[in-house]
């Protein structure tokens, strides 16, 4: 017994009190709420899945000079919009350079890149495709395939062959929607 009464009386006290009461299973227990995880945005994967597809499957790739220049405005964009491009008086926030890549590695770094640039909501972005003076066949074989790549793109609003100083003819300015 201890040295003081009324604390082992109140023990029993206690015991007493509690005889009936059952102990609580741990399964019961609440636990700790965890977030929900991000949603997956199957969706626009499976388009940007169908998108590939269909361009892997289309090969009427029109044959273009080194020189010549590649322009395009979907439906609905401006005149001025196209206009101001081609000066270049759009910063360029982001860039890919697809010197050294076969087509079929080209169309994916095309496809990944626009994905990131749509998710990091960038505005206006460059493609450097070369001028094809190393394919084999002696022209730009991925000037071709990307005008026919962004040409399908929905989020592509126009595009255009950069400036001089940006590249020129081996290089596109690429305008991108905004997600709404």
């Amino acid at each position: 017994m201890s040295a003081d009464p009324d604390a082992d009386e109140e023990a029993r006290l206690f015991r007493e009190a509690m005889r009936d009461v059952a102990r609580k299973s741990t399964s019961n227990r609440r636990t700790e709420t965890k977030r929900p995880p991000a949603p997956i945005p199957l969706q626009r994967e499976a388009d940007e899945r169908a998108v590939l597809r269909e361009m892997l499957a289309g090969s009427e790739i029109e044959t273009l000079e080194s020189g010549d220049t590649l322009s395009y405005r979907a439906p609905g964009v401006q005149d001025g919009v196209l206009r101001k491009l081609r000066r270049g008086q759009f910063h360029v926030q982001k860039e890919l350079d697809l010197h050294g890549l076969s087509r079929s590695k080209a169309q994916e770094a095309v496809m990944r890149f626009l994905a990131y640039c749509q998710d990091q909501q960038l505005r206006c972005v460059r493609i450097i495709h070369g001028k094809g003076h190393g394919s084999p066949n002696s022209g730009p074989v991925l000037k071709a395939a990307l005008d026919s790549w962004l040409r399908r793109r929905k989020d592509v609003a126009a595009y255009c062959s950069a400036r001089a100083v940006d590249g020129g003819t081996g290089a596109v300015y690429v305008l991108l929607r905004q997600p709404r």
